[in-house]
């Protein structure tokens, strides 16, 4: 079922949310920086390209300085890319079929508006990181 629902999301929305991701990525690695930013990019934008089998975990280890990350990925790419989903989110839901695909996109909301000091993980071992 996770494959279906991948190939589905890959043509309605993966490769637009991917790319997307790619180019606010490149534009934060423009600066050494931002290049912790940019590799966030990078990673949430493999995970939106193919989401369904991976969930976000809170990184415990995490600590000030991805909370200060955050704050700046906030104001440098955050909104955008939140805006991102919840549109594309929105389009998703006018169809039957396309409903569990426009929730996936609400639930990469939170990580796409705070990313530093969260692990992507496959679903089947949750609490493997922890």
């Amino acid at each position: 079922m996770k494959t279906i629902l991948n190939v589905i999301w890959l043509v309605l929305s993966g490769c637009w949310l991917f790319l997307a991701y790619l180019f606010a990525g490149v534009l934060l690695c423009l600066t050494v920086i931002g290049i912790p930013f940019g590799l966030a990019a990078f990673r949430i934008g493999v995970y939106a390209l193919w989401p369904f089998g991976y969930t976000t975990v809170e990184r415990r280890d995490a600590g000030a300085p991805s909370c200060v990350g955050n704050v700046l990925w906030l104001l440098l790419a955050g909104w955008w890319l939140a805006l991102g989903h919840v549109v594309t989110g929105i389009a998703l839901c006018v169809t039957i079929i396309g409903i569990p695909l426009g929730i996936a996109n609400f639930k990469l909301i939170p990580v796409s508006l705070l990313p530093l000091g969260r692990e992507i993980i496959r679903t089947d071992q949750p609490f493997a990181a922890r």
